[in-house]
Parts: C-alpha cells; sequence; structure tokens
C-alpha cells in the first residue's frame, strides 16, 4: 500500500510538471534556486513546510513548482522528497528498506493492546478512554497510553461534553510521519485490510469502516483541556487491569 502511494504521488507529480518545468525555464537562476532548496531540505533536522521554505528562498521564488521538480528528479532514486503530514522530507526509498535494516536501530514492538488502541484511536479520533475500551471490549491501562504518549502518536485534545469531563484523544504529525501518511484519510480503508488479512473474513456485509479525520479544532462536543493538573482518583479511577 506503501508503494502505491508512492506511485500515485510520482504519477501526480509527472502530469502537471511539464506546465512547472515551463515556468521555471523562464527564471535564468532556477539552477541556483533548485540547489538552495536542496541544501534546505537536506539539512532540515525535522520535515519542513512550504511556507517556511518560503521564507528563507529568494523573494520571488516559485517554491511550490521547485519543490515538485525536485520531487520528480528524486523520483526512482535512492532517496525520495516525499510529503507527508504537510511537510517535505528526504527519505530512504521504501523498496531499499530491507538492504538498509543491519544499520537501522532496532524499533521497540508494541503489544497488542498498544496497536489495537493506536488504531482505535486514528480511526475514531476524537476518542475518550471509555470509547476505547468499548471498542475493544477489555480495559485500556494507563500505561498502554502512556506508550503512545510518549513516542508522540496521540495527543490529549480536549475533554468532552459528557458527565465526568473525560479527556479525549488524537493522533499527531508525528504519527503520519512515521508511517509516511499525508493525511489521516489515507489509512487503509476496508478494502485494503481485507485484502492484507487484517478484517475477519467472517464479518457481516453491512459492516463499515469509519471515515478516520484528524481535526486540529475541537468539536462542537468538546472543552479545551483544564489548565490545572487533573486529579490522580479523577483521571484513572477504572483502575489498570491487565489487558488481554
Amino acid at each position: 500500500m506503501s508503494n502505491n502511494r508512492v506511485e500515485k504521488a510520482a504519477a501526480g507529480i509527472e502530469a502537471g510538471v511539464v506546465d512547472l518545468t515551463e515556468r521555471l525555464q523562464q527564471k535564468p537562476d532556477i539552477d541556483q534556486e533548485l540547489r538552495l532548496l536542496e541544501a534546505l531540505l537536506f539539512a532540515a533536522v525535522e520535515p519542513i513546510d512550504s511556507e517556511t521554505l518560503r521564507e528563507r528562498m529568494p523573494e520571488g521564488s516559485d517554491v511550490s513548482a521547485l519543490l515538485a521538480r525536485l520531487a520528480r528528479d528524486y523520483t526512482g532514486r535512492g532517496i525520495n522528497l516525499v510529503h507527508v503530514a504537510g511537510r517535505w522530507r528526504f527519505q530512504t526509498a521504501p523498496d531499499l528498506e530491507h538492504h538498509l535494516l543491519d544499520v537501522k536501530e532496532s524499533p521497540r514492538k508494541l503489544s497488542r493492546a498498544a496497536l489495537e488502541t493506536l488504531a482505535i484511536i486514528a480511526y475514531h479520533q476524537p476518542v475518550t478512554r471509555a470509547e476505547i475500551e468499548d471498542v475493544r471490549g477489555v480495559a485500556v491501562s494507563r500505561g498502554t497510553l502512556d506508550v503512545l504518549m510518549e513516542l508522540g502518536w496521540i495527543r490529549l485534545r480536549g475533554r468532552r461534553r459528557t458527565p465526568g469531563r473525560p479527556v479525549t484523544y488524537g493522533t499527531t504529525d508525528e504519527f503520519l510521519a512515521h508511517f509516511n501518511l499525508e493525511t489521516i484519510t489515507d489509512l487503509p480503508g476496508r478494502d485494503d485490510l481485507k485484502a492484507a488479512g487484517l478484517l475477519d473474513p467472517r464479518l457481516p456485509k453491512d459492516f463499515e469502516m469509519p471515515s478516520p479525520v484528524m481535526p486540529d479544532d475541537l468539536t462542537d462536543e468538546e472543552d479545551p483541556l483544564d489548565d490545572v493538573d487533573e486529579p490522580e482518583f479523577f483521571e484513572d479511577f477504572l483502575g489498570d487491569d491487565e489487558e488481554q
């Protein structure tokens, strides 16, 4: 699925590259601007947005066209220029990943409970702990949520406007960047999950997958988080039963 997204992005870039190239060829200093843009992206310690790039580039630079040109130039190479979570970054080509396993840092394996919790938050956000437990059918320990918070993949959004005012959880830009998603809607749908063998084939025909959204602003059902620390008994009165 990741390769399909790369191929789609490459096709989209190629479709408009003729027009972009014509616009760029009208500027005599195009090569220097491309070099500067490439250097900025290479030196960035984290993905960088187009607006920040415009501030660093010479006045009048067509940053959108330059990015498209650079992305096309790096298509099919060992390093690709990709757009994730609204920002740009260089990354190793996905098909070369297995060649680099011996030099990659060994990732920490998430528990099944953490993976299920992360998936529920991604597809159902904004969601409360009680709502996560309702979907999973078992209790969610505070430790599981802490691990996902430490990884920077989920965040506290606000408080649900219901009795008890439970906190709501949502995913972050770091989550998108880690899983190479441009937007939350790039998450696989029902057909993709079924093809990958991640859905029970006995599911009813009318089973529907939720459409994931990641609103930056609070919804009508949420209030802002309190400034004061939440009392521990209020935060986790359900207890920390061991998860399955």
